[in-house]
């Protein structure tokens, strides 16, 4: 097989088809339903937790803004989430996203990073919840446990959480009984959630002093200075309200959720690119207020970084509130659980239908209506990784996948605007081009209004030519930011991606006036996207890197046995050449005749 055809296979892609909205899957997801799924799996432990882990630790009270900052960098992921879901109302998110536009190969990497990203975070969350459950019985269980049967295993847990395991199967089990019912519960889940958070912001305010964000460092007793910064707002200046975004990220990962469903959504295009904005808004004004009442209430420097709101609400005389928000913080935990889990069948079960993974993933139940193996399959996986594995460790592999597929879905999304239009295919001859051609339409000075070839293959070139200086700029900004020889290497990248940020602009853009729903300031806000995913993936440590090579291999090792040989767009393409071949050996007979 020559270097071209492999090529070709590798980049083969899905068609669009706006008309086929065929599914086995059950659509009975409504714009409330895809909403609540969204803010129910993305707003747990982030909003009972990170805030005063980030507070006291990073940011002092200046997190509301670290929290702004990564909102904004979810709000362009989301945009570009949202503009793929009206033109692709099919399961299996960015999977699907990047497999109409990118190619097979690059579609499936991405696919196997959600696997991995949707199988940590159903494993943590339910570990989480496992050891808060646990902590308000003394941690009994965990005592218990570790005297009966210990584990010495450094990577691994201290004792096998059997109770983890129990939560994540149970789970399963509600999921494997149908979406409907799922959906129902986690709609009372969030619901629950929300008035929790009600409560808190509103008696948090009561007690809120705002002398609290202005408290000098000399005004701080002596046994926390040293870790205190330099007080006020920002105690660790603007480094540390970026360093607090690139934290405070984390907490807005699982509302892509919601474009998984494309299949049992009862209008895709419409509601989830609407609920993917809606979920992203109500969930920053939380994270937002909470932020703000928490480091109102008490001193950053005497936050409490794994219970910050039980030990505030102690602190500041109100028991009621403090097992209000307990029992919240489980009712948080329950929807994060089922929406960290919900959307991984579904991968499953897309990459199983086009036979890039085994063909038994997309098998339906006819009864549920869902992917029973695929979930069964999960479950057990992130049920055993619950059980037997420290997840601290391994947190950061979501991070990665997470921002991989956010930055392959943000570039698809400028590859397609660029994609060359079949009315202007039809109606163009093919011209040779010119070294001048080729440098004239770099800055389209002859005004086209529509794509061409050139103008599309140039847009492309252009997108691989910034994906690469992006990511030499973030690294270098990673390796040194005080080294001045560094600081010129890092201005003239900076000068190269607003040079191709400019030609992007200039190239014609394909008309997407039939989409429901379309990012805006193409190219600038998929840009920055991109520029910010590549940042925060490379502040990741090196073992994290390692892991995700490991992991990335045994992936590809399942590709290049079975997906690339039985994926469905190959048989598509062996079907049609036996049929062409047929037809050949038909009118040959028929000229002998």
């Amino acid at each position: 097989m020559s270097c071209i055809r492999i090529f070709n296979v590798l980049r083969r892609c899905k068609q669009l088809d706006d008309g086929d909205n065929s599914t086995q899957l059950a659509r009975c997801l409504g714009l409330l339903d895809l909403t609540a799924l969204g803010v129910g799996s993305t707003l747990g432990l982030g909003v009972y937790v990170l805030a005063g882990a980030v507070a006291k630790d990073v940011a002092g009270p200046a997190v509301t803004l670290s929290f702004l900052v990564a909102a904004i960098a979810s709000a362009f992921a989301g945009l570009c989430y949202a503009e793929f879901a009206s033109r692709v109302p099919k399961a299996g998110s960015a999977y699907v996203y990047s497999y109409v536009s990118v190619g097979e190969f690059i579609a499936f990497t991405i696919g196997w990073n959600l696997i991995l990203e949707y199988v940590i975070g159903t494993a943590s969350v339910a570990k989480g919840m496992a050891n808060y459950i646990d902590s308000l019985c003394n941690n009994t269980m965990a005592k218990t446990m570790a005297d009966i049967a210990p584990i010495k295993i450094p990577f691994m847990a201290d004792y096998p959480d059997f109770f983890a395991f129990g939560l994540v199967l149970l789970i399963a089990i509600l999921l494997g009984i149908g979406v409907s019912e799922s959906t129902k519960l986690n709609n009372v889940f969030t619901a629950l959630n929300m008035a929790t958070v009600i409560i808190v912001v509103v008696a948090g305010a009561i007690k809120s002093d705002p002398a609290n964000w202005r408290i000098k460092v000399e005004d701080i007793p002596e046994e926390y200075r040293s870790k205190a910064g330099e007080g006020g707002f920002m105690p660790w200046g603007v480094a540390g309200v970026m360093a607090g975004a690139a934290k405070c990220f984390f907490g807005f990962v699982g509302f892509d959720c919601v474009a998984t469903t494309g299949e049992e959504a009862k209008n895709p295009k419409r509601d989830i690119p609407l609920s993917i904005v809606m979920s992203l808004v109500v969930i920053f004004v939380s994270y937002f207020t909470i932020a703000t009442v928490l480091t109102m209430m008490w001193p950053y420097y005497l936050q409490d970084a794994d219970a910050p709101f039980p030990h505030v609400f102690e602190q500041s005389g109100m028991p009621v509130i403090k097992w209000i928000v307990t029992v919240g913080a489980i009712f948080a935990l329950c929807t994060s659980l089922l929406g960290a889990m919900f959307p991984l069948p579904r991968v499953l079960y897309a990459m199983g239908s086009d036979g890039v993974l085994f063909r038994s993933l997309a098998a339906i139940n006819i009864k549920t209506k869902t992917p029973l193996l695929a979930t069964v399959i999960s479950g057990l996986l992130s049920a055993v990784m619950a059980a037997i594995f420290n997840l601290n460790q391994l947190i950061d592999m979501m991070s990665i996948g997470t921002l991989l597929a956010y930055t392959i879905v943000a570039t698809s999304v400028l590859i397609l605007r660029y994609e060359e239009e079949s009315q202007v295919m039809l109606n163009s001859k093919a011209v040779p081009e010119t070294p001048y051609s080729v440098a004239r339409q770099t800055f389209n000075l002859l005004g086209l209004k529509h794509p061409t070839t050139l103008s599309s293959t140039i847009a492309k070139c252009t997108i691989c030519i910034f994906f690469v200086a992006a990511l030499i700029t973030c690294a270098l900004l990673r390796w040194d930011a005080d080294n001045s020889s560094l600081g010129v290497g890092v201005g003239v990248l900076g000068g190269i991606l607003l040079v191709l940020l400019l030609v992007l602009y200039r190239q014609p853009r394909a008309s997407v006036a039939n989409l429901s729903f379309k990012v805006p300031l193409v190219p600038l806000v998929p840009y920055l996207s991109v520029c910010m995913n590549v940042y925060l993936m490379v502040q990741l440590d090196q073992q994290t890197w390692i892991r995700f090579i490991l992991w990335l291999a045994i992936g590809y090792t399942i590709y290049f046995t079975y997906g690339i040989w039985n994926s469905s767009l190959r048989r598509n393409e062996a079907n049609l050449a036996m049929k062409a071949n047929g037809k050949i050996e038909n009118e040959k007979q028929f000229t002998q005749l």
